[in-house]
């Protein structure tokens, strides 16, 4: 008999339908469960029983977490684990954990108040990018290109943001190009490299942006297997940002998108992630 997955997600996107397509090759079932309605907090965890594993591709930016550790204390495992999706969840988290562990990263600045903002402004040199603490796909990710107009940039964090929507980081912009490395269990599956194109300085693989399939250099297979030795085995985004000293990771996506990469690549992720958790499970 083959094993019962949840993939708990806010909706089915193109990922997960790939995801449930492949499942029965590698004896598995996939079930989409709702974010939204699990009702988790109770000693049985009745929402979860039944399944085997939980696939957590929630894109809360805080629900992922959350229900992985609750579903981890009902005893069914949690794909990626609490802690590491924690750790994704939070970019200042994140790039302390990994910066201690000796993983490459862009110097970076926490910004709480306008002080801290002012700090960065006066510590790290222009272009600089300011991105909030909790948040993906490029939303909310400004460039701020001169310091005349830093200030009115910072007036919509300070004016129109609340609570955890205000912490940022502020990090040099280090120009338009990024690699995402689809990552699946220890392994780097697929890489592709992400360019901005147009009025949009973003590169994000959400944003439609031009990709290409790039080799796995050695010096990025050194740090992937830093970033899976710190957060343990699972499914990843990391993006790297080419830096003059070399790569650094600029996020780790705990349920990471990977249309664009599998487009560029031809690789076959779906199928490498149904490996990965039939081999978990067996």
């Amino acid at each position: 008999m083959g094993s019962t997955v949840a993939v708990v997600a806010d909706r089915i996107s193109w990922e997960e339908r790939r995801l449930i397509e492949a499942a029965p090759a590698f004896g598995l079932r996939l079930d989409w469960v709702n974010d939204e309605s699990l009702g988790l907090g109770g000693p049985d965890a009745p929402s979860l029983l039944g399944y085997d594993a939980l696939l957590v591709r929630s894109r809360s930016y805080t629900r992922g977490g959350l229900i992985a550790t609750l579903a981890e204390a009902a005893g069914v495992p949690a794909l990626n684990t609490a802690r590491a999706i924690h750790a994704c969840e939070n970019k200042a988290v994140l790039r302390a954990l990994l910066r201690t562990a000796g993983v490459p990263v862009p110097d970076f600045r926490l910004v709480l108040s306008r002080k801290d903002f002012q700090q960065a402004l006066d510590e790290l040199p222009l272009p600089l990018v300011l991105k909030p603490v909790f948040g993906g796909m490029g939303k909310r990710v400004t460039l701020i290109r001169h310091a005349d107009t830093a200030q009115s940039v910072y007036d919509y964090v300070e004016d129109l943001g609340h609570a955890f929507e205000q912490a940022c980081l502020v990090e040099p912009y280090l120009g338009g190009t990024s690699v995402r490395c689809l990552v699946v269990g220890r392994e780097l599956v697929a890489a592709a490299e992400f360019e901005s194109g147009g009025a949009d300085w973003r590169n994000n693989a959400a944003l439609g942006n031009s990709s290409r399939a790039v080799a796995h250099d050695p010096d990025v297979l050194k740090i992937i297997d830093q970033v899976v030795s710190e957060l343990g085995p699972g499914i990843y985004g990391v993006d790297l940002f080419h830096s003059p000293d070399g790569p650094v990771v600029n996020e780790v996506n705990h349920a990471p998108g990977f249309r664009a990469v599998a487009s560029a690549t031809g690789a076959d992720i779906p199928s490498a992630i149904g490996r990965y958790v039939q081999e978990l499970l067996a």
